[in-house]
Formats: C-alpha cells, sequence, structure tokens
C-alpha cells in the first residue's frame, strides 16, 4: 500500500515526510491542486523515521548560523523575529 495524497508540508528540519524522501521514490507535482506529494509504503515510512537523525547544522557561528536558528518557514515569511 502506498501513501496517497500525502502532503509534504512538514518540515525537513524537523523530520518531516520530506526528511525521509531517498533517491528513487516516487514524487508526484500537481500544479493544479498545488501539492506536491510522495508515494512510499507506510511501513518503510515507520521504519525511515525510527531511523532518522536530525542533521548538524552546516554553520557554527555568524549570520548564516543566526539565519538557521532563527528562519521561519517560508509559508510564513522567512522571517527571523
Amino acid at each position: 500500500m502506498y501513501l496517497k495524497n500525502y502532503n509534504l508540508k512538514n518540515k525537513t528540519a524537523k523530520g518531516g515526510v520530506l526528511a525521509l524522501v531517498k533517491n528513487g521514490d516516487e514524487i508526484v507535482i500537481d500544479a493544479e491542486k498545488n501539492e506536491i506529494n510522495v508515494n512510499i509504503d507506510k511501513k518503510e515510512l515507520e521504519i525511515r523515521k525510527k531511523l532518522w537523525v536530525k542533521p548538524d547544522l552546516k554553520f557554527k557561528s555568524g549570520i548564516l548560523y543566526k539565519y538557521s536558528k532563527l528562519v521561519s518557514s517560508a509559508s510564513s515569511g522567512c522571517v527571523t523575529d
């Protein structure tokens, strides 16, 4: 069984579905519905969630470090307030 219309809105950095996508996974983009969906077997998705480890930040100091720690999502304007 594949997840159909499984929306990818969850954050990658927080372990959302997008963080679990691997090379070879089927991604369906529907521009008319404004959706990006992925077809991953439900059991496989659960395994990937258990194995997922949050990546370290690429920057340890400076403006890009501050930005990566404070920025909000693109849907809310990517502000750092």
